[in-house]
C-alpha cells in the first residue's frame, strides 16, 4: 500500500454517525502518523460516509453482525496489509487518544506484545478510584475478575476493555473468528495460550459522547452471562 504507515488504528462502528467525526479528528490530531480504518457493522446511518470524509478507510458489512465480527475484521485487515502495530478504540468517544498513544508506545518499545487500557488498575499517577461503575456493573465486574483470575492464573481487572495496542504477532490470533459475544475475553484466553505478553495499563476513559450505550439492561446482563459462559467453556476444553 503506497505511503502506508507502520501502524493501523481501527474503530468498530455501528450507527455512530454522530460520534465518529470527533473520534477520527482526535486520532488525526493526536496520532497523525497512523492509518485509520472504520469497520462499519451494517450501519443504517451515515457512518461509512463520515468515515471516508474524515480520511479513514472503510471495511463494511451489508448487515449488522455484532462486535465480535467487527473486532476480527479490524485485526484481519491489519495482518493482511502487513502493519507492524495495530490499535483499537471505540467509536463512541470513550477512549482518549492520548491514552491509546501511551499503549502504542509500550508495544513499540517491545515491553509487551499487547497493551490493554484499564479503567481499574492504578499506578503511573492514576488514582485507583477514578472510575466508579454502577452497582449492577460492580457485580458483573467482580464475577468477571474472579473468573479471569481462575482461568488466566493472574489478576485481570478490565477484561472487557476495548482500548488495545498490539504487535504483528498478536494480530492473526485476534483476527480468528470469535465463538461468543465476548471477543475481548476470548482474545485474552487465546493470547495466553499463544504465550504472548499482555500488559494491563492504567488509563482514563470518558463517558460516551452522545447516544445510549448498546450494552444496557438485558443486553448488559446477557454480556455478563456470555463472558462467564466463555470462561467455563474454556476451562472444560483445557481440562480435557
Amino acid at each position: 500500500m503506497p505511503g502506508q504507515s507502520e501502524t493501523l488504528v481501527f474503530i468498530p462502528a455501528w450507527n455512530e454517525e454522530k460520534n465518529l467525526p470527533a473520534v477520527l479528528d482526535e486520532l488525526a490530531r493526536e496520532v497523525p502518523d497512523v492509518d485509520l480504518l472504520v469497520v462499519d457493522d451494517g450501519s443504517t446511518d451515515g457512518t461509512a460516509r463520515v468515515a471516508r470524509e474524515h480520511g479513514a478507510r472503510v471495511v463494511g458489512f451489508e448487515e449488522n453482525r455484532g462486535l465480535p465480527y467487527g473486532v476480527a475484521a479490524g485485526y484481519e485487515f491489519a495482518a493482511e496489509h502487513g502493519y507492524a502495530f495495530c490499535g483499537r478504540v471505540d467509536a463512541d468517544g470513550q477512549h482518549p487518544v492520548v491514552e491509546l498513544a501511551r499503549l502504542l508506545e509500550r508495544v513499540r518499545a517491545g515491553g509487551c506484545d499487547v497493551a490493554v487500557g484499564s479503567r481499574f488498575v492504578s499506578g503511573d499517577g492514576y488514582d485507583p478510584g477514578r472510575y466508579q461503575p454502577s452497582p449492577a456493573r460492580v457485580v458483573g465486574t467482580s464475577l468477571l475478575r474472579q473468573g479471569m483470575r481462575h482461568v488466566l492464573g493472574r489478576p485481570f481487572a478490565d477484561a472487557t476493555s476495548g482500548m488495545y495496542a498490539v504487535n504483528a504477532k498478536a494480530m492473526p490470533i485476534l483476527a480468528e473468528p470469535y465463538a461468543t459475544g465476548a471477543p475481548e475475553v476470548e482474545g485474552l484466553l487465546r493470547l495466553r495460550d499463544a504465550g504472548l505478553v499482555v500488559e494491563e495499563v492504567p488509563v482514563n476513559m470518558r463517558e460516551r459522547a452522545s447516544g445510549e450505550s448498546k450494552l444496557v439492561g438485558k443486553k448488559a446482563l446477557l454480556l455478563v452471562l456470555t463472558v462467564i459462559g466463555t470462561l467455563f467453556a474454556y476451562r472444560r476444553v483445557r481440562g480435557r
